[in-house]
């Protein structure tokens, strides 16, 4: 809010106080404006995202500016240039690519503007003030715990044929959640219980840009093709919902899951609808459940203490180094999600209903 306005608001309180009239909520609880840049519509993770920071801002008081990029770069420049334009007091960004806006938030800087990175870390600016997130290395370890897990209760002992998908290059937190997963797999990969037939690994080679669920189909195809013709693949360690249903469309097209072939098991993160219903169907195996509604808790608390003149609360001050320093973060707890506890843990919380999913 600016000192224009807030002297409006100080002479509209004053008047109306003077006349006997009681002050209306709109003026007592303009705290200010939150300009919030999500990455894109195509995923219903992001959607939830912002309708809980809107609505947790909003009931806290503050003005929101809620912007979709759809996942084009110079869309969400443009877009955090214009909320800073704006007047903006805080910026909650999600980067697309976290490379790309330490221009953007050099001006917001000298427009005396705090940043709090949301969920993706944006990296190379020193700009960046706090950081909300969850411990995106222990979702990486629970995928691949779930597909340890599954593989041995679907196929026995092993040893397994697996492949690994990787999330987006440009997004840091997909290296988390690859080098989380491969915490878990990479000693059994050492002594012989896992087999990456293709030989495809690391993330240069399995990453799948802008969380793609085409271009992840397609790789399934390649891979079936090329090293499963006379192989049974038995597990795949996927990293987002949405890569999963295209992993499980290119294996359902060649027959698994139906017959005497059985399904792989398959990981996941964001707990999306779609593959909520394909966990109880039993396709994809496991999700990672990340509440947004806490997520969103947490940013609107480091608002209020940042505009304040409190210090926001963190519980993290070494993992998240940008290329410039350290931000201070606060890292949520993911919660794995099977068919044993999806109703426990999704419609048990409020986060779903039950009609949503069956």
């Amino acid at each position: 809010m600016n000192l224009f306005t807030k002297s409006l608001v100080a002479f509209a309180a004053v008047a109306t106080a003077a006349s006997g009239v009681v002050v209306g909520p709109t003026f007592a609880q303009d705290k200010g404006t939150i300009g919030i840049a999500m990455p894109t519509k195509s995923s219903a993770r992001w959607i939830s995202d912002g309708n809980s920071m809107v609505e947790q801002f909003e009931a806290a008081g503050y003005t929101t500016d809620l912007q979709y990029a759809e996942d084009d770069i110079p869309n969400q420049l443009a877009q955090i240039e214009n909320m800073i334009t704006k007047g903006a007091d805080v910026l909650v960004v999600a980067a697309i690519d976290g490379t790309t806006l330490s221009n953007a938030l050099e001006n917001a800087a000298a427009a005396g503007i705090k940043v709090i990175a949301y969920d993706r870390l944006i990296r190379d600016s020193g700009n960046v003030d706090y950081y909300a997130t969850f411990d995106n290395f222990k979702v990486g370890v629970q995928q691949a715990t779930s597909v340890v897990d599954g593989l041995k209760a679907r196929f026995g002992d092993g040893p397994y044929n697996v492949e690994l998908f990787g999330g987006s290059p440009d997004d840091n937190n997909a290296f988390f959640f690859y080098n989380g997963g491969m915490s878990v797999l990479q000693p059994l990969i050492d002594d012989g219980t896992i087999n990456i037939v293709s030989g495809q690994m690391g993330m240069d080679t399995v990453g799948t840009l802008r969380w793609d669920g085409a271009v992840a189909q397609a790789r399934m195809d390649n891979l079936l093709s090329a090293h499963y013709t006379d192989k049974q693949l038995h597990g795949v360690l996927s990293p987002y919902d949405g890569l999963s249903i295209g992993i499980l469309s290119s294996l359902k097209g060649v027959g698994y899951g139906s017959g005497d072939l059985k399904m792989p098991i398959v990981s996941g993160q964001d707990a999306e609808v779609p593959s909520v219903k394909s966990i109880l169907a039993g396709e994809q195996y496991s999700t990672v459940f990340k509440d947004t509604r806490e997520l969103a808790r947490v940013t609107v608390g480091m608002v209020d203490a940042l505009l304040g003149g409190s210090e926001p609360e963190i519980n993290d001050t070494t993992t998240y180094d940008n290329g410039v320093k350290v931000i201070p973060s606060y890292l949520l707890e993911p919660v794995s999600v099977d068919g044993s506890n999806w109703e426990e843990i999704l419609i048990g919380s409020g986060y779903y209903t039950m009609d949503q999913i069956k």
